[in-house]
């Protein structure tokens, strides 16, 4: 069986076609031509949506005796977003081609002088992405060519606009039209969705979708600490939607206006070692990730530096994927001091300091937060799946998801469906495995191409009722997607291979 080897070029345009043809991700509103940066999860896709979700949810909190968990509201009041800074703060710069009318995200756009000899001959500008590199070279190249200049080009400087200088916004070219001066300087803009709540529609009314789950999990934090016999270090974790009016969707699911948000707070002493906890979240959240089905090798870290970093964070390092279009951040692990509590204590004029049992002091504890986002983690587990081989001279795809995600475990296939004996007995199977597992049946077409159809969606493994079954022994077929190879056994060694395999 030999594995062919899939460019990144091609992955990501591969990934998106069987999304579509196998029902994992739509393009949301198609029928009306589609909506920017909204996605709906098809069959395939929310069963391997909510396989990741019940995965992290039982590691982080059923799995752990420090975790509490916690379900908020999208719409919360208007005072939370004021206080969290949200409404005064949360923003990209964004810039506008005044020709074409395109809209960039201002740190997403890159840009550098092409120098010639020690002289600027112009600029060129690429967006944001794992080939900008290449891109910016070419075109550089491209300018050097039709200027007619001699001479050595200097190695690139690619800068985002956000660092340019004003003088520069006249000479660097729009990545629209390619020519310069189109390009407005960046401005702040607000990315939360604005809504209405009540009959009123004046500013009283006006309410905001949230932007992260994080704040949702700080408003109730009183509520568990009274109620949940919580005592530090604890945590408190959320799953649910949030909304942001991103600039510029791209990348698939990768950003996108709506979306779904794992996070969990972790509540430390203020003298606790910080650095410490740290640490070992982000160990824990790339050992989780391994656990799901991504491999170690496309995992790295991010640390962000000291002048880069939020004004109330200690410290924050991006656990990183490597994405058909680039390394990009896939988890977030802050340590964000005491800052959100103290803000809601301020605004709300509620206390948010806790008695600590050990040390008989009150204080306002401190947070490690890890941030991640369930269709980014779904992008990485579908790029990480992917594989393309060969069987006997034919090309197969298929998705070699973790067995503890994949939207089915295991198919049941009688071998004929005209045959009412192999049928029936295959049901009976079909209807035990259902009490306890998501199982496909499938009693249609040549049982090579019924394989085919399962690899190519996931399915780890496929069990197959044969004559064998009703006539001899009653043992069955079951079938390994990875490396196909199939064996004989009886319906307890399945149940008690799929057991261990799946529990």
């Amino acid at each position: 069986m030999a594995k062919a080897q899939v460019s990144q070029n091609n992955q990501m345009d591969a990934i998106v076609a069987l999304c579509k043809r196998r029902g994992f991700i739509f393009q949301s509103s198609e029928i009306y031509g589609g909506y920017n940066g909204f996605f709906d999860f098809g069959p395939l896709g929310v069963e391997l949506k909510k396989n990741i979700k019940d995965a992290w949810w039982q590691d982080m909190v059923h799995r752990r005796d420090d975790i509490e968990g916690l379900d908020s509201s999208i719409i919360m009041s208007p005072k939370i977003w004021v206080a969290s800074g949200h409404v005064g703060g949360f923003s990209d710069p964004m810039v506008d081609c005044k020709a074409s009318k395109m809209r960039y995200r201002a740190d997403q756009l890159f840009f550098s002088p092409v120098v010639v000899n020690g002289e600027t001959i112009g600029y060129v500008s690429v967006l944001e992405d794992g080939e900008m590199e290449a891109a910016a070279q070419a075109a550089a190249e491209k300018m050097k060519r039709k200027q007619g200049v001699q001479g050595e080009l200097a190695p690139l400087e690619l800068k985002d606009y956000t660092e340019a200088d004003p003088t520069q916004y006249e000479l660097i070219p729009s990545p629209a039209t390619g020519e310069p001066g189109s390009l407005t300087p960046p401005r702040d803009f607000n990315l939360m969705f604005e809504t209405k709540v009540g009959a009123l529609s004046d500013s009283t009314a006006v309410a905001y979708l949230r932007p992260e789950t994080a704040q949702g999990i700080f408003a109730n934090y009183k509520n568990i600490v009274d109620t949940g016999r919580v005592k530090i270090p604890f945590g408190i974790a959320q799953i649910g939607k949030a909304f942001r009016n991103e600039i510029t969707p791209r990348n698939f699911i990768f950003r996108s206006r709506e979306f779904e948000q794992m996070e969990m707070e972790y509540f430390i002493a203020p003298d606790a070692d910080w650095q410490s906890a740290h640490r070992e979240w982000i160990d824990w959240c790339k050992n989780w990730l391994v656990s799901v089905g991504l491999p170690e090798e496309m995992l790295g870290e991010d640390v962000h530096p000291q002048e880069k970093l939020s004004h109330y964070s200690r410290g924050t390092t991006d656990i990183t994927f490597q994405f058909p279009f680039g390394e990009q951040e896939l988890w977030g692990i802050a340590c964000r001091g005491n800052f959100d509590l103290t803000q809601h204590q301020e605004h709300s004029g509620k206390s948010m300091e806790i008695f600590d049992e050990a040390t008989k002091s009150k204080y306002i504890p401190h947070v490690v937060e890890p941030s991640l986002g369930v269709d980014r983690v779904l992008l990485a587990i579908l790029t990480a799946a992917y594989t393309e081989d060969e069987i006997g001279g034919e090309k197969r795809s298929l998705m070699k998801f973790n067995p503890r995600v994949a939207p089915y475990k295991i198919a049941v296939l009688p071998l004929l469906k005209n045959k009412p004996e192999l049928v029936e007995r295959a049901r009976k199977l079909y209807d035990k495995l259902q009490r306890k597992f998501n199982v496909f049946w499938d009693a249609s077409g040549a049982i090579g191409r019924r394989y085919r159809r399962m690899d190519e969606i996931g399915t780890p493994w496929c069990v197959t009722i044969d004559f064998d079954t009703v006539e001899k022994d009653g043992t069955v077929t079951l079938r390994d997607r990875d490396t196909t190879e199939q064996k004989r056994v009886t319906e307890e060694e399945l149940l008690a291979f799929l057991e261990e395999q799946l529990f």
